[in-house]
């Protein structure tokens, strides 16, 4: 497309189009002589009429002004706030074409990013689709005039808070308890966090919910530094009235961040932390640790790691590398030789031993430390491992962690990703330094919306 054709492409503009494939972040995209449109809330083989909301030379930005006719994949919701809830954005599209759709995004991306045609399987679906998150954070604000706490998530690409009162991707019992919440806070004093003005007591509710024992806690992160009576008498009075809750925790966060949680949490009442049984395996998990939030799914992450461990290097030393609470050491070790979890937050780790002792494990050795030290001492011992499992958070590895990856692991590198663009970009650079990816098997950890979780199995493919 000539640039004076794309210059003609302006805001109040309409069009009709055909919606063509979904893409990371979640839009569709349609094409208008070449030039790409992305489209909130469309649903690819949807025929739309848009109107452009913002465009520059290189793309542009659309809503939906009327669906002239329906993509054969595109469904009824099943959430009424669907539409302005930022929560899950892909209720309307059928969930095998979203698993098809998923899969293309990372085919694409990694061939974008890499250049080359690595396989990526077909997806393996979340055994639910519905009730299946069991970590849940809730942004809390307060009405103007009648002070009553609003608590849910906010609407897409905006600050504006939509007050949820049922969603469907959660269990129940937690709808029913932030209702609990909101009606009692307004009578113990407790107000909810005015972003704009940095005022107001509690800035989130935070749930951490057990599948198997249908138990959960319940954290309130505030903005103060101390310990309020009033949560006192609410966590009282939560515990009182639910057999769910096993214990109230607080959570001092005062900065203007955007962290959710810091790592200052106390408990008020019962326990600090929930335990989550996966088949034969125990994991203790506190207020801070990471755990997948998809048990589900979870467990098909850690047998697809397992699995590539089990048949291919049988009786292996593992480096289970930013461990959290050494959820891949302790599901590998009955298969590896030896297992060495490495983990900075000092409670993952706690949680991490606790496990150890939980599941009878004697050949894992969990770490706590600056990560990169650790490494370094690693290396300066000449320490080895057939295998490294990473999982990073959203933005990858860091390079000097993917060096260090390099020198340890003799045979192969396990990567957990939860982002296909940052996955892409290490894979990369791992074959740059004689690792090569076999597959990628990507896996729906969360339903309904555009984030992928992938496992990648990469092997060495110099002699060390």
């Amino acid at each position: 497309m000539e640039n004076s054709q794309k210059q003609k492409i302006k805001g109040g503009d309409i069009f009709e189009v055909t919606a063509e494939k979904l893409v990371y972040e979640g839009s569709s995209i349609a094409k208008i002589n070449g030039y790409p449109v992305f489209i909130d809330g469309a649903c690819p083989q949807d025929k739309l009429k848009i109107k452009i909301t913002k465009s520059n030379k290189n793309f542009a930005n659309a809503v939906i002004e009327e669906i002239l006719e329906p993509s054969p994949h595109r469904v009824k919701t099943f959430c009424p706030l669907h539409n302005v809830c930022g929560g899950c954005g892909w209720q309307h599209i059928d969930y095998d074409f979203q698993l098809e759709q998923k899969r293309n995004i990372v085919f694409e991306t990694v061939k974008k990013i890499t250049g080359d045609d690595i396989e990526v399987k077909p997806l393996i679906p979340s055994p639910l689709t519905r009730a299946f998150r069991s970590k849940v954070q809730y942004p809390v604000s307060q009405t103007k005039v009648s002070k009553r706490l609003l608590a849910g998530y906010y609407k897409k690409g905006s600050h504006e808070l939509v007050n949820i009162k049922f969603c469907p991707i959660q269990p129940k019992i937690i709808d029913k308890i932030t209702e609990f919440i909101r009606q009692n806070a307004q009578e113990l004093g407790i107000s909810g966090y005015n972003e704009k003005l940095h005022r107001g007591d509690l800035k989130h509710l935070v749930y951490r919910y057990s599948t198997s024992e249908n138990e959960l806690i319940v954290i309130f992160v505030v903005n103060d530094t101390k310990l309020m009576e009033k949560f006192k008498k609410l966590s009282k009075k939560l515990m009182d009235e639910f057999a769910h809750i096993k214990g109230c925790l607080i959570n001092y966060n005062p900065a203007k961040t955007n962290l959710i949680m810091s790592n200052d949490t106390r408990k008020i009442q019962g326990e600090n932390y929930i335990i989550e049984k996966i088949d034969d395996k125990i994991f203790k998990i506190s207020a801070n640790s990471f755990f997948q939030v998809n048990i589900g799914s979870a467990k098909n992450i850690f047998n697809i790691v397992k699995n590539i461990v089990k048949n291919n290097y049988p009786s292996a030393r593992i480096l289970d590398a930013y461990s959290g609470v050494s959820s891949f050491g302790i599901w590998l070790s009955d298969t590896a030789k030896e297992v060495v979890s490495v983990e900075e937050a000092p409670s993952a780790t706690k949680d991490a031993a606790d496990n150890v002792k939980l599941n009878n494990v004697t050949n894992l050795t969990a770490i706590n430390g600056d990560a990169k030290k650790i490494f370094e001492q690693l290396i300066k011992n000449n320490e080895k491992f057939d295998v490294t499992v990473l999982d990073p958070p959203r933005k990858g590895c860091e390079k000097e962690s993917l060096d260090y990856a390099i020198k340890l692991s003799q045979k192969a590198i396990i990567y957990v990703s939860c982002n296909p663009s940052t996955l892409a970009r290490d894979l990369k650079y791992l074959k740059e330094h004689g690792f090569k990816t076999k597959y990628i098997q990507p896996v729906d950890m969360f339903c309904h919306s555009y984030h992928i979780e992938s496992v990648a199995w990469l092997e060495r493919t110099e002699i060390v």
